[in-house]
């Protein structure tokens, strides 16, 4: 069917930077939005960051002028550019999807399985 995999996280130090990225494959007709969310331990899961097909953006509060999400829609593609990042970053980040699936009306939701960031001090 459809799959998002993520990639590029991991532990990096307060300042720093990381760059995401997720990959949309399988029977997709059309993405529209796409997004990232993140949920650290024992909260909720939030957005971080997403972009509609035609590249208008939106950012949490938190993140404006650290992070930057862009697109690829070519390569179905998501990214997500995290710099000057701090502990209260960390988090498990997941890509999302709304998109139109080959041959089935409507849109559906998809997600990533995650990737965790995590920022030491």
């Amino acid at each position: 069917q459809v799959q998002l995999v993520e990639s590029g996280g991991g532990l990096v130090q307060a300042g720093g930077s990381l760059r995401l990225s997720c990959v949309a494959s399988g029977s997709i007709f059309r993405i529209n939005a796409m997004g990232w969310y993140r949920q650290a331990a024992g909260k909720q899961r939030e957005l971080v960051a997403a972009i509609t097909s035609g590249g208008s953006t939106n950012y949490a509060d938190s993140v404006k002028g650290r992070f930057t999400i862009s697109r690829d829609n070519a390569k179905n593609t998501v990214y997500l550019q995290m710099n000057s990042l701090k502990p209260e970053d960390t988090a498990v980040y997941y890509c999302n999807a709304d998109l139109v699936v080959a041959g089935r009306e409507g849109t559906y939701d998809y997600w990533g399985q995650g990737t965790q960031v995590t920022v030491s001090s």
